[in-house]
């Protein structure tokens, strides 16, 4: 059944102070952390983006308070290509710091690693809104099965928070729970940070090397893609020689960020056929159709506030992403806000926003 637990294993058991020593390590301020937390790795059942059952794996943190009755939080990570480096895995990720500190604050927080990442098989579907969303809801009901044997309870009520890939995530899981994707869990807030709003403008944007990393973002964009929708016929059609013959195996999820940045051109130019940099920028027929899912995430009207995060600073995801964003939001009456959290780069913003995000949930029902 979607949502059982397969396999739970400690990875932490901190206290408060050893939790603030983690925060600080990854850039994050301290000052929010009231309790120890305990945090295990949990495998359970889900689906893949074809329905077909399978498992997925998350770090669920809860905090060493005594209380039995906990409000929920959700975070969702950004682009990860690695398996090993989500949080339920890599114990100085900012992913594991972030869940860290919301479960310090006196929360439990269901950090899943998505389908294909961390102990889950296969390759990861990055950006597959559906399967987005049925990892991340199937993690919840884990969380609160995985509570329950501790004799504790989560409020259905979820906060919902995620940083660059997690941000246009936190907008379609917080719609999923709204529209009743589950019977018990509905949105409570909703905290996107330095999210891709726009993806077929962050894309172009990728095609014509006007962000950092801007051949790895749209290789690895290109090669999912292409493994879920069908772009190209041979990789020679998109990637020039002799890239044509690397880049697919680079993305597999075995391979570090830094191992496949070394093996790739900095630009896009360098990396990709003319013709198919022409079909990002102006995509067409099946591109056009499923990049407008992940055009449109914040084009709902929520029933519960919406405070996004971004910073002017960010150099990987334009500010612009935010505006795009919020003028979905406006469209559909929606309550929000916008906060610039200043000129930092793009994992700056992230660090910045936490205790932002976390005195957000501390005013929210």
């Amino acid at each position: 059944m979607p949502g059982s637990v397969v396999s739970v294993t400690l990875v932490a058991d901190l206290k408060a102070k050893e939790v603030a020593d983690r925060l600080e390590a990854a850039g994050i301020d301290a000052a929010q952390v009231h309790y120890g937390v305990r945090a295990h790795r949990l495998v359970y059942r889900t689906r893949g983006v074809r329905g077909e059952p399978t498992t997925a794996s998350q770090l669920v943190a809860v905090p060493k308070n005594g209380k039995r009755a906990l409000r929920t939080v959700s975070w969702l990570h950004g682009t990860t290509v690695y398996r090993g480096d989500v949080a339920s895995v890599n114990e100085r990720s900012t992913d594991r710091a972030a869940a860290l500190l919301f479960a310090s604050t006196g929360r439990a927080v269901s950090a899943p690693d998505y389908l294909g990442l961390g102990e889950g098989p296969g390759i990861h579907p990055y950006g597959h809104p559906q399967a987005t969303v049925t990892a991340s809801v199937d993690a919840l009901r884990a969380a609160r099965a995985f509570v329950r044997r501790e004799q504790r309870t989560l409020d259905r009520n979820v906060l919902v928070s995620g940083f660059s890939q997690g941000g246009p995530a936190t907008m379609m899981v917080g719609r999923a729970l709204q529209r009743g994707a589950d019977p018990y869990f509905r949105p409570g807030a909703l905290a996107p940070i330095a999210g891709p709003f726009d993806l077929s403008g962050f894309e172009a944007a990728a095609a014509d090397d006007e962000i950092i990393r801007s051949s790895l973002y749209l290789a690895y964009f290109v090669t999912a893609w292409d493994r879920m929708y069908g772009l190209y016929d041979t990789p020679g059609q998109a990637f020039r020689a002799p890239y044509d013959k690397t880049v697919e195996s680079l993305f597999d999820g075995d391979h570090k960020s830094a191992e496949i940045a070394a093996a790739l051109p900095a630009t896009s130019k360098e990396l990709f056929t003319p013709e198919f940099l022409d079909t990002i920028r102006s995509p067409r027929g099946k591109l056009r159709r499923q990049l407008e899912a992940l055009d449109t995430t914040c084009d709902w009207r929520p029933e519960v506030p919406v405070h996004l995060y971004h910073a002017k600073g960010d150099k990987d995801v334009a500010f612009e992403n935010a505006r795009h964003c919020e003028r979905q939001l406006t469209a559909n009456g929606a309550a929000h806000r916008l906060t610039d959290v200043g000129d930092v780069d793009h994992n700056g913003t992230v660090r910045k926003a936490l205790p932002l995000v976390v005195r957000q949930f501390d005013a929210a029902p």
